[in-house]
């Protein structure tokens, strides 16, 4: 499936790439240059609020665990255990194309494959109902009574607008940028859930909506190649998450993300 996924992702870089080679083709200066690049990240997610919904086994239920933590999975060690499955990690990619011939302004593509995965047996407060026995109690559920997890990923899928600064120059290049980005798109998650003693782990789809805003700093290691560090905040909102037997779990949060990556320019 993660290898679907990066297909997708790199048809639609793909598709983005024949449009500028047309436009170029009519002689119209849509964009100035492009750029690649390729990171990771770690992720801290505020505490959030899980309504279930559906029936497992014929047995319905509506129930809602308030406040629930939750924690990443930036498997880092995966680098070094699989390098040629590059995807195992919480990673990142940017497809950008500058606006201006300064460089200074770009659109940008801007994905975030991150992992959210709900704390096991962990004290909830949790109201609604299983069957035909309702509750309003604290209460701590067993890894087989409730899992919920989007680790392939939780997919954040962003437009931004990026905004870049020259701090310092080298041989009349930028040497070190100051940059922001900001923008909006979808989220696109694979939800691995248990209830009630049954697993799936589900297909990706169109879930919720995320905004997010991302500052950092470029270093310019050659003419063409760079290092890129940031700090990214945001809101995510899962309005209709995949569970068991076609049930569903909506539920939003917000989250703090730091991020490394190498880039490549490409100019037109």
């Amino acid at each position: 499936m993660k290898i679907n996924l990066i297909k997708k992702s790199i048809g639609s870089a793909v598709l983005c790439l024949m449009i500028i080679s047309v436009a170029a083709q009519e002689k119209k200066k849509l964009f100035s240059g492009m750029y690649l690049q390729w990171g990771y990240n770690k992720e801290w997610y505020t505490k959030s609020t899980i309504h279930f919904k559906g029936a497992v086994n014929g047995i319905p239920h509506d129930f809602v665990i308030y406040h629930a933590k939750a924690h990443d999975r930036n498997d880092m060690d995966g680098i070094y255990k699989k390098p040629i499955e590059i995807s195992v990690p919480q990673y990142n990619y940017r497809v950008g194309f500058y606006l201006n011939a300064s460089h200074t302004k770009a659109l940008e593509i801007n994905f975030d494959h991150t992992k959210y995965i709900v704390y096991d047996n962990q004290l909830l407060h949790a109201k609604g109902f299983i069957g035909n026995n309702a509750f309003d109690t604290d209460t701590a559920f067993t890894a087989s009574q409730m899992h919920f997890e989007h680790t392939n990923g939780a997919n954040f899928y962003h437009i931004n607008y990026v905004r870049q600064y020259n701090l310092k120059s080298r041989k009349n290049r930028s040497f070190i940028t100051a940059l922001w980005k900001a923008g909006a798109g979808i989220l696109i998650p694979k939800t691995d859930v248990t209830l009630f003693g049954k697993r799936l782990d589900n297909r990706f789809h169109i879930a919720g909506y995320c905004v997010g805003g991302e500052g950092g700093a470029r270093i310019y290691l050659s003419k063409h190649f760079f290092f890129e560090g940031t700090a990214k905040t945001g809101f995510v909102d899962y309005a209709n998450a995949l569970t068991v037997d076609g049930g569903s779990a909506k539920h939003h949060f917000g989250y703090f993300e730091v991020i490394g990556l190498v880039g490549y320019d490409i100019k037109f």
